[in-house]
C-alpha cells in the first residue's frame, strides 16, 4: 500500500474502528513519542501503524482484563481487514470506563 493512499486511510480507519470496537478495549495509543500513526494527507491515524509487512495496532485496556484474550480478540477482528501479519500490542492499561482514555 502506498502510504497516504486512499486505500490505506479507508483501511487504517476500518482497522481503528475494529480494534476499538473490541470488549475491554479503550482506546488506541500512539506509543511512546508518538510514533505509532498512520500518515494520511492532512491527518494521522493513531495507534495504527501500516505498512506493506505488517499491521501494528497498539491499545489500552480497561482493567481487570484477560490481557492475552483482548489483544487476542483484536488480531481476530483487524485480521480480515488486511492482507499481513496483525501485532497487538498493550502499550497501557486504564481502571475506568472509555471516557477519557488515555491516547
Amino acid at each position: 500500500m502506498n502510504p497516504g493512499s486512499a486505500a490505506q486511510a479507508s483501511t487504517a480507519d476500518l482497522v481503528a474502528d475494529a480494534a476499538l470496537s473490541v470488549p475491554g478495549v479503550v482506546g488506541l495509543h500512539r506509543g511512546a513519542f508518538g510514533e505509532v500513526a498512520t500518515y494520511l494527507p492532512g491527518r494521522r491515524v493513531e495507534g495504527v501503524r501500516l505498512t506493506d509487512r505488517l499491521c501494528a495496532v497498539h491499545i489500552v485496556v480497561r482493567i481487570p482484563a484477560d490481557l492475552q484474550a483482548v489483544a487476542d480478540a483484536v488480531r481476530v477482528r483487524v485480521s480480515p481487514l488486511v492482507d499481513v501479519p496483525v501485532q497487538v500490542t498493550i502499550e497501557d492499561v486504564h481502571a475506568g470506563e472509555r471516557e477519557g482514555a488515555p491516547s
